[in-house]
């Protein structure tokens, strides 16, 4: 089950926060502002930013002058809940269904190599019990 917060339950402009801090690993209000589409104030940004921090999703460190703000749950652990609820509200929880909609998006454009890790990383996940 999900350890971080739910994406639901950030605003749109929480998300296109989040989202361009797991992306770059740690930015600046200012790098952050150039990432956001239709970017609001600097002092919107901050706040939208102190909510995080309250929120606990993002931390902090002071680099001079300026903050540097970065994701308090590494990308993979939040990256994994995330596709966890895509699963489970999108596709009933079936990972088939999942897997089946990924390779029609990326419309079955793999390589032999790519085919060959996917099949032994099912093999593995059978064998462990997944």
């Amino acid at each position: 089950m999900s350890k971080t917060l739910p994406i639901d339950d950030l605003s749109r402009r929480e998300r296109q926060v989040m989202e361009i801090l797991h992306r770059r690993g740690e930015s600046t209000v200012a790098e952050i502002m150039a990432e956001l589409p239709d970017p609001p104030t600097y002092s919107a940004v901050r706040s939208i930013l102190r909510i995080l921090s309250e929120k606990k999703l993002i931390e902090y460190k002071e680099d001079g002058p300026r903050y540097v703000y970065y994701p308090a749950a590494p990308t993979e652990t939040t990256r994994d809940d995330a596709l966890e609820h895509v699963v489970r509200t999108y596709f009933g929880g079936s990972t088939e269904q999942a897997v089946t909609a990924l390779l029609r998006m990326s419309d079955a454009d793999m390589s032999d190599g790519e085919v060959n890790q996917l099949r032994e990383r099912i093999r593995r996940a059978r064998l462990s019990g997944r």
